[in-house]
C-alpha cells in the first residue's frame, strides 16, 4: 500500500532529523556527512532543492538532495544522495521526495540533472542511460548506473563530463 506523502523543501529546523534519517538508511556515515559538507558549500547548495517527504506528523522520512554540478559547461543538477527510513521504505516516500524535487528544480528554471544509482530505479522519473547523450564521469562506473535526465524537452542534453560539486570528491 502506498501512502499519500507531504512534501516540502528542507527547513533548518529539519536538519538533525534528515542527518539520523541518513545515518538509518546508510551503513556508514558517509552520506550524512555529505549532505553536511553540500549544505556547507555556496557553490552546490541550492535552497529548496533539499527536499522531504513528511509523515503525517510533519517528521521526515524520505529525502531527495539536487545540488550544482556541471555537464561539460553546462550548468546542471545531481541527485544525491536520496535515502527513506528503512522503517518507512517500499512505501513511496522515496519516490515522492525525488518527484517533488524535480517539480522545484523545474520550477526554478533548471534544465538537466544526473544521478549515479540504481538503474531500475531511476527510470521512472525519466532518467535514461547518461552514455547515450555523451555524458560520462571522470571515474569508471557501471555504464547502465549514470543516468541523466532533462527538465524542459526544448533543451536537450549537453555531451560532456559532469563536475559534481568538491564534496563528492569526484
Amino acid at each position: 500500500m502506498r501512502d499519500l506523502w507531504t512534501t516540502r523543501a528542507e527547513t533548518g529546523a529539519d536538519i538533525p532529523a534528515l542527518r539520523d534519517l541518513l545515518l538509518a538508511a546508510f551503513p556508514t556515515a558517509e552520506e550524512a556527512d555529505l549532505v553536511d559538507a553540500l549544505r556547507a558549500d555556496p557553490a552546490a547548495w541550492i535552497d529548496g532543492l533539499s527536499v522531504v517527504a513528511a509523515d503525517d506528523r510533519g517528521r521526515p522520512v524520505g529525502h531527495a538532495l539536487l545540488t550544482r554540478c556541471h555537464i561539460g559547461d553546462s550548468p546542471a543538477l545531481c541527485l544525491a544522495p536520496c535515502a527513506v527510513r528503512p522503517e518507512w521504505q517500499n512505501r513511496g516516500a522515496g519516490s515522492a521526495a525525488v518527484r517533488a524535487a524535480l517539480a522545484a528544480a523545474r520550477d526554478r528554471g533548471e534544465h538537466h540533472v544526473v544521478v549515479l544509482g540504481h538503474p531500475a530505479y531511476y527510470p521512472r522519473f525519466g532518467f535514461t542511460r547518461a552514455s547515450a547523450h555523451g555524458i560520462r564521469l571522470s571515474i569508471d562506473v557501471p555504464d547502465e548506473a549514470l543516468m541523466a535526465l532533462t527538465l524542459d524537452a526544448a533543451r536537450p542534453l549537453p555531451a560532456g563530463t559532469v563536475r559534481y560539486a568538491a564534496p563528492f570528491g569526484i
